[in-house]
């Protein structure tokens, strides 16, 4: 009686285990296929495409904002170190690389220190001369046209109210983007001509007296083509603060305005 006891023990323990193992095949054969669905679309993600958060600075107002949360475009100009995710990049140069355009937005790796990424608009490329005078861009000899739109006021991070006047900036290629002026007399709006080396580009940004960016050659500089990560394509949400003053519009304390806007 004892060994029939424990074969039928045995054979319950087997049955169990059977049950389990096809449960477990039931809930794999499931899931299996989100889950290599999801596993693709991260890896591909991480390879074609990233997301930046604007904090804190104020650089490029008012294309972004201090709390915008923007798409960025990997593949746009190739892959260099800086790009390949997940510290893969393990070489120098760029595979399919590609000049960005005058004009385009754009992540790099800040030259002065590669751990932290910088986003500015490319003003010129290899062989290019640029300067600033009285606050106005000039390109390889030629001002660039602008337009002002509006002035206003409104209150940065800290606290401070700003006077801001707005202005419709044409590049010589006829795109045409704002900026933001608080003077033309300002420590950055009188340059001498700056001559784009090779395997550079020239960057700055759109709030043109409150960026750190290639009018100061000791700090961003010329920056090393090398160094992209990618463009700026779209604002996909933002956090930015309705009660600063500027004329956003907001929806139960939301910017959503904002919300899915193409970076120009």
């Amino acid at each position: 009686m004892r060994l029939q006891g424990l074969k039928r023990r045995r054979k319950s323990r087997m049955s169990d285990n059977k049950s389990e193992k096809l449960f477990i095949r039931k809930i794999w054969d499931f899931v299996k296929e989100p889950v290599i669905v999801v596993a693709v679309f991260m890896t591909v993600h991480s390879f074609a495409y990233a997301q930046y958060e604007i904090w804190p600075s104020e650089s490029m107002v008012p294309t972004l904002e201090i709390g915008d949360r923007i798409i960025v475009n990997k593949h746009a100009y190739g892959y260099s170190r800086y790009s390949f995710p997940f510290g893969m990049g393990g070489f120098d140069g760029r595979i399919m690389g590609a000049l960005p355009k005058r004009g385009d937005v754009v992540v790099f790796a800040d030259p002065e220190d590669t751990g932290r990424a910088l986003i500015k608009r490319v003003i010129g490329l290899p062989g290019d001369e640029i300067q600033v005078i009285r606050g106005r861009l000039v390109i390889n000899g030629k001002m660039l046209p602008r337009r002002q739109d509006k002035s206003y006021r409104y209150r940065a991070p800290r606290g401070r109210i700003v006077s801001v006047r707005e202005f419709k900036e044409k590049n010589p290629e006829g795109r045409a983007y704002q900026i933001v002026e608080r003077t033309d007399f300002g420590r950055l709006d009188n340059t001498p001509v700056y001559k784009v080396p090779e395997g550079h580009f020239f960057a700055m940004g759109d709030n043109r007296d409150n960026s750190a960016d290639s009018r100061i050659l000791s700090k961003v500089g010329y920056v090393p083509v090398e160094n992209l990560i990618g463009r700026a394509e779209v604002i996909v949400m933002s956090l930015y603060d309705c009660d600063d003053g500027k004329e956003i519009t907001c929806t139960f304390g939301l910017p959503l305005s904002r919300f899915f806007k193409k970076i120009m």
